[in-house]
C-alpha cells in the first residue's frame, strides 16, 4: 500500500513540475503574442489557442499537485484556533464529504463529454484554430481521477498521523 501512495505522491510531483514547464511557456507565448500584435501587427490564432490549451492543461494537471502541497483554497477563521487533533478530523471530514464526492462527480459527468469530443475529434471553431480540443477535454477526468487519487492519498496520511 505504501509503494501505491508512493506512486502517488511521484505522479502528484511530476507532474506539478509539468505545469511549472508549461506555465514559462505560456509566459513566453504571450510574450510573442504581445510583440506581434502590438509591434508588428500580425495576429496569431494558433498561437492564441497554444497558450489557452496550456493554461487549462495547467489548471486540470495541477490540481492534485496542489492539494498535495496544502495550496487549495480552504477558510482558516476557525480551522487554525484549533488543536491539530481537530484540525485533522475536520480535514478528514472534508475530504470523505467534499472532496471525494466533488471528484467521483466531476469523473462520471465528464465521461460523455470527453466521449463525444473524441467521436467527432473536435477541433478549435475558429479560423486557423488548433486541433485537438478533444484531448483538452479529455484531461477533465483524468483530473477528477488526480484529484481523487491525491485525496486519498492525503486521507490515508492524515489517518496514519500520531494523536
Amino acid at each position: 500500500m505504501q509503494r501505491f501512495l508512493n506512486l502517488l505522491d511521484l505522479v502528484s510531483e511530476r507532474l506539478g513540475q509539468l505545469c511549472g514547464l508549461m506555465i514559462f511557456l505560456m509566459m513566453l507565448g504571450t510574450a510573442v503574442v504581445v510583440v506581434l500584435r502590438y509591434f508588428l501587427n500580425v495576429g496569431s490564432i494558433p498561437l492564441q489557442e497554444a497558450i489557452l490549451y496550456l493554461h487549462g492543461s495547467v489548471i486540470m494537471l495541477g490540481i492534485a499537485f496542489t492539494l498535495k502541497r496544502g495550496g487549495h483554497v480552504r477558510v482558516d477563521i476557525i480551522h487554525r484556533a484549533l488543536p491539530e487533533n481537530r484540525k485533522r478530523w475536520i480535514d478528514v471530514a472534508g475530504t470523505l464529504l467534499f472532496l471525494m464526492p466533488f471528484a467521483i462527480f466531476v469523473f462520471w459527468s465528464s465521461l460523455p463529454y470527453a466521449r463525444f469530443s473524441w467521436s467527432v475529434l473536435e477541433a478549435s471553431s475558429a479560423p486557423g484554430g488548433l486541433p485537438g480540443v478533444f484531448l483538452l477535454k479529455t484531461l477533465i477526468p483524468i483530473m477528477a481521477a488526480l484529484l481523487f487519487f491525491q485525496g486519498f492519498n492525503e486521507l490515508i496520511r492524515m489517518l496514519n498521523k500520531k494523536a
